[in-house]
Parts: structure tokens; C-alpha cells; sequence
């Protein structure tokens, strides 16, 4: 049985939505499910020739992995702002690593 004063309930009492820069300082986030057939969609055009995860929870720092189109294989979107993809660009040890 559940203790009254729970985390639902002190949500419901006062409801507060979090933004994504709250929690994403200076993290990295991953999201996606290999569980998705993303290029198994036919919408009556045709096997998808790239997909991208669209407008949605775009962020710095947020990656998107999809399987791939061909077997094995996986596609990787990236979204950076200009100033940390200059500040990567920039982290020698980074790069080396790269």
C-alpha cells in the first residue's frame, strides 16, 4: 500500500514542468529505440532514404541514434550549438580521440 504524500501526489498538488536545460547542463543525452523500425515505413513512396528524428526536443548536447538502413549499420544525428561544435573542433583531445 502506498504512503499518502507520495512524489504523484505532490506533483498533483503542485504541478511544476521541467525544462530540458534544468537537467541538461553540461550533459549529454541519448535518445531512440533500436526497437523503432524507422526505415520500415513505407508511406506508399518507397523504402526512407535517411531519417531524422524532426523538430521536437532539439537541444545541445542531444544525440538521436536509428538503426541503420542497411543491416548492422546505424545512423547518428548530432545537434550542437555553433559555439560548442567550435569549442569541440578546438578540444585537442577530443579530436585525437576522434
Amino acid at each position: 500500500m502506498r504512503k499518502s504524500g507520495g512524489v504523484l501526489e505532490k506533483w498533483a498538488e503542485s504541478p511544476k514542468l521541467v525544462k530540458m536545460g534544468d537537467v541538461t547542463s553540461n550533459a549529454l543525452i541519448t535518445s531512440s529505440s533500436p526497437q523503432f523500425n524507422v526505415y520500415g515505413c513505407d508511406f506508399g513512396w518507397g523504402k526512407p532514404v535517411a531519417v531524422r528524428s524532426g523538430l521536437a526536443n532539439k537541444h545541445d548536447g542531444k544525440i538521436t541514434v536509428f538503426p541503420g538502413a542497411e543491416e548492422g549499420s546505424m545512423d547518428i544525428e548530432v545537434c550542437l550549438l555553433p559555439e560548442t561544435l567550435e569549442a569541440v573542433v578546438h578540444d585537442s583531445e577530443f579530436m585525437d580521440a576522434l
